[in-house]
């Protein structure tokens, strides 16, 4: 199953339509979207299942059927992949679209590229054939779990700063 989420806050019509396409193209209908739909003006999908919002707990049960996890560029949706192991295909908002403030997806899409289990469509023409590419053959898992928590080292520093004022010194 595909779990295609874009987060609570706005919708990404471009993401969901290309999800759309790929799947009447692909005759692939088993997946299932969390849309953020603000108002009626938004585009709807009409080959797979969808929802506006998902409360937590059906949001994680979904995540955790997934063999494949399809999802705007967010930062909440990455940990939750990197911390349970699952494939992740990205697709960054873009600033001059208005689908974000500025261009942060675009970054933290192009870092997280680097990481095995993670693969990036740039836009919406190259996500179909990526989604070709990892439901032929099953996608590789994430290889190495995230921790939940920050790293030892990094809430040291902060509390350092914190309590003495002193900044990380990596001398």
């Amino acid at each position: 199953m595909i779990f295609a989420t874009v987060g609570h806050e706005l919708r990404f019509d471009r993401l969901i339509k290309g999800l759309d396409d790929w799947a009447f193209a692909s005759g692939n209908d088993d997946i299932f979207a969390q849309v953020a739909e603000l108002g009626d003006n938004g585009y709807s999908p009409r080959n797979f299942e969808w929802q506006s919002f998902l409360d937590p707990d059906t949001f994680k049960s979904n995540f955790e059927k997934a063999d494949l996890i399809v999802a705007h560029a967010g930062m909440g949706t990455i940990i939750t992949a990197l911390t349970m192991k699952k494939p992740l295909l990205i697709m960054p908002r873009k600033g001059d679209l208005k689908e974000t403030r500025n261009d942060h997806q675009i970054a933290t899409a192009e870092q997280f590229a680097k990481r095995s289990g993670i693969y990036v469509a740039e836009d919406e023409v190259a996500l179909g054939p990526l989604l070709d590419k990892l439901t032929a053959n099953p996608a590789p898992t994430i290889s190495e779990a995230a921790s939940q928590f920050a790293e030892p080292e990094l809430i040291k520093t902060i509390r350092d700063f914190i309590y003495n004022g002193k900044a990380y010194d990596n001398s």
